[in-house]
């Protein structure tokens, strides 16, 4: 499938960031078709800390704004992974993170995961950082609306406190071999 060139990423070889073009029209739709979902249209949550579940799962069809996001995130995924020999599958999940909530730190290395990545819908002021953890050190990189920040699935991570007094919502992703 032949796609047009992602725009640039910029990045060293463990952390990698690019924009959603034309994200503040996509990020609207996206969140006006989030806004009314229910507690039944998510097919599961997990990881609960905290009091909250950190990650919520759908189908795609329950938010079909979604699909331009899902769809450049791809485009990503192809030119980062240089494998155009194998198609690549995208699962994904929304992270809801209200004021006064953490993302405790976890990696994405539980199966055959070659590229993870987040994709921030509405990121307020203050509501918290990306904290990407290394054997001597931490990244902490600023949530913007329609940044992806794309990063090994060994790579340990995790969200500061939301300090803001509205909800960081964000898309996390996994990308791996399609299966067949």
């Amino acid at each position: 499938m032949k796609h047009e060139t992602p725009p640039p990423l910029v990045g060293n070889a463990r952390i990698h960031i690019g924009f959603m073009p034309n994200a503040e029209a996509v990020n609207r739709q996206l969140l006006a078709d989030y806004g009314p979902l229910q507690a039944n249209d998510f097919l599961r949550r997990s990881h609960h800390f905290h009091g909250r579940y950190e990650n919520l799962y759908l189908a795609r069809e329950r938010l079909p704004a979604i699909a331009p996001i899902l769809a450049q995130a791809q485009r990503y995924a192809e030119a980062l992974l240089a494998r155009p020999e194998q198609a690549l599958r995208c699962g994904f999940w929304i992270n809801d993170m209200g004021p006064g909530a953490v993302t405790t730190e976890h990696d994405h290395d539980e199966n055959d995961e070659m590229l993870s990545a987040v994709y921030y819908v509405q990121a307020p002021q203050n509501a918290g950082e990306l904290v990407i953890v290394e054997p001597h050190s931490r990244t902490l990189i600023t949530a913007q609306a329609g940044m992806f920040v794309f990063f090994a699935p060994a790579v340990i991570h995790s969200v500061s406190l939301n300090q803001s007094g509205q909800q960081r919502i964000s898309i996390g992703m996994n990308f791996g071999p399609a299966l067949a």
